[in-house]
């Protein structure tokens, strides 16, 4: 059995979209600082975290996306939709900015030798960390899906869909349709993955993603794991 770590690190100032609030660490207390109990002298060390439900390898909500006032919260989506078979899709010859259209979709499903199944975790491969991670352009510069591959993924019965960059379609506009059509189309999508390239060629593998239990959550940090068997 192999596990790959699709996750980004977090730490203090990473990378994320930017109308979303900063990742802050700092130190909360460290082993400079000792306690005495009877003949027991302890230390201990932890951190303060602040961050947005968005923040890191992340899952979406449908509440993020979707209006209507029954639209589940993170905590309400069932686990078993972050435990579930996958495939990867090579995607990475496609220009910066650009939204990668249904022909373009099918030939890269046919390049994989896979077909999507029912309930699959489709991951989009398009090197995105690899050309713009650690650089400004990492916020803006992101290639995605266009609208139509959205609903062209939705229609082949997907759970959800996953990419390496802060949105699943490149910047403005054609963000916002794609979050409207994950909800219109009851999908939801991962952002900010990694190592996606350590998947190619390799075929289908189980997903497992599992986010926080946070109330009401509107997104939630993953990690996220391709387990070979």
């Amino acid at each position: 059995m192999e596990f790959v770590d699709l996750s980004r690190e977090l730490f203090h100032r990473t990378q994320r979209h930017p109308s979303h609030p900063p990742v802050i660490i700092t130190t909360w207390n460290d082993h400079s600082e000792k306690v005495v109990a009877g003949n027991t002298t302890f230390s201990s060390k932890a951190l303060s975290i602040s961050f947005s439900d968005h923040a890191g390898t992340h899952v979406d909500a449908p509440v993020h996306f979707d209006p209507a006032p029954d639209a589940a919260s993170i905590d309400q989506v069932p686990l078993e939709n972050f435990y579930t078979s996958g495939i990867c899709l090579d995607l990475s010859h496609v220009p910066l900015k650009h939204a990668i259209t249904v022909p373009e979709m099918q030939a890269a499903l046919e390049k994989s030798g896979q077909e999507i199944r029912p309930k699959d975790t489709v991951l989009i491969w398009m090197a995105t960390n690899e050309r713009l991670l650690g650089k400004p352009e990492f916020e803006h510069d992101f290639p995605g899906l266009a609208l139509e591959s959205v609903h062209w993924l939705a229609d082949h019965g997907i759970g959800m869909f996953g990419v390496e960059a802060v949105s699943p379609s490149p910047e403005g506009e054609l963000n916002f349709q794609a979050h409207i059509a994950c909800g219109q189309r009851g999908i939801t999508h991962i952002e900010c993955l990694a190592n996606l390239g350590a998947l190619i060629g390799r075929g289908r593998f189980r997903f497992v993603g599992f986010p926080l239990k946070i109330r009401g959550g509107t997104a939630s940090p993953i990690r996220a794991v391709a387990i070979f068997e």
